[in-house]
């Protein structure tokens, strides 16, 4: 049997039985150490073809989504960062260049959250790599994992989807979305290029749930898709959901840049949007919305059913979200 016959979850599920049942199926590794605080762990390997090129990323930007990946999936598991490792993999005819311009796009996007580069390890490759390990602290009781989502439990999600689609698209056929004001294209391409960890959402659901100790918060980050994170969420929990089709957030230039199906489509399957898919009781999720203004919104709710499905009110018709519809390793 090859890899590309069972794909990236088939694969997954056996490499997962390597590993303690506890620590396997989230964003990262919870690990407790003496105090008040657990250690999390996450490790993320960018490659070149697979994760970025040259037609699309610069070395700046590329170092810029190294680290913005593996800060995601810390503030994915409600947790801020202290530091992270780099292991670099480099072919012997790459300039000089292009790695220090690496580095000071890692750099530049760590600076904004204090987070240093503690080390970490260099070796010859016969292609681009880059291997981030990410450290952070949250308190035990504050952790997000995606397996705490009960039926009632509202859908929140951060900022727009489809945006980062959007820009790869732009970047690989710029004839693409000629509405497109100078400012709605730049927006799309940075989307792509240079995402933001959604960190600034921790101390808002801190406030807010400080209080409230015992509430459990389930999610992820949706860097495979807005679909795929709640189908994750739903499958870790064995719950359902019903998302609603016109509440997910999709920004002007996404909508100018393309039609609205496919604009939906982006959203839900696109990947790499890096935002926050959360899942909490109706009224907390209400305050978190309102707390973050226009960058959050509700998009449907956890039923008891498995089924997790899409929900157009306008054309009453009604989906099944999919792992399957987005990006897949091995998988052509």
């Amino acid at each position: 049997m090859l890899v590309k016959e069972i794909g990236e979850q088939g694969l997954l599920s056996i490499v997962q039985r390597f590993c303690p049942s506890e620590m396997v199926g989230d964003d990262a590794a919870i690990l407790s150490i003496p105090g008040d605080k657990s250690l999390v762990i996450t490790t993320d390997m960018l490659v070149d073809h697979v994760h970025f090129s040259d037609r699309t990323t610069s070395a700046f930007d590329v170092g810029w989504r190294c680290a913005a990946v593996n800060l995601s999936d810390l503030a994915a598991m409600g947790a801020f960062p202290f530091g992270i490792t780099v292991a670099l993999g480099i072919t012997e005819n790459q300039t000089v260049d292009w790695v220090e311009q690496l580095y000071q796009g890692l750099t530049t996007c760590l600076n904004q959250y204090q987070t240093p580069i503690l080390g970490g390890d260099i070796c010859r490759s016969s292609v681009n790599c880059i291997s981030i390990t990410a450290f952070g602290t949250v308190k035990p009781d504050f952790a997000i994992k995606r397996s705490v989502a009960r039926p009632g439990d509202v859908i929140v999600v951060t900022g727009y989807h489809g945006d980062s689609r959007a820009g790869l698209e732009l970047l690989l056929h710029p004839e693409v979305g000629s509405a497109l004001t100078p400012n709605q294209r730049l927006s799309l391409i940075q989307a792509h290029q240079r995402p933001q960890p959604r960190l600034d959402v921790l101390p808002k659901l801190q406030n807010l749930f400080a209080s409230q100790p015992c509430i459990a918060i389930a999610g992820m980050d949706s860097s495979d898709g807005l679909a795929d994170a709640i189908v994750q969420i739903c499958r870790a929990s064995q719950v359902g959901a019903h998302v609603q089709r016109n509440q997910i957030p999709l920004s002007e230039a996404l909508q100018t840049c393309v039609n609205p199906q496919q604009a939906v489509n982006w959203a839900l399957y696109g990947g790499e949007d890096f935002q926050l898919v959360l899942s909490l009781p109706k009224l907390l999720g209400e305050m978190l919305v309102q707390h973050l203004g226009n960058t959050a919104a509700i998009i449907g709710e956890i039923t008891s059913s498995t089924n997790v499905l899409l929900i157009d009110t306008e054309s009453s018709t009604v989906e099944e979200l999919s792992l399957s519809r987005g990006f897949q390793h091995f998988l052509s």
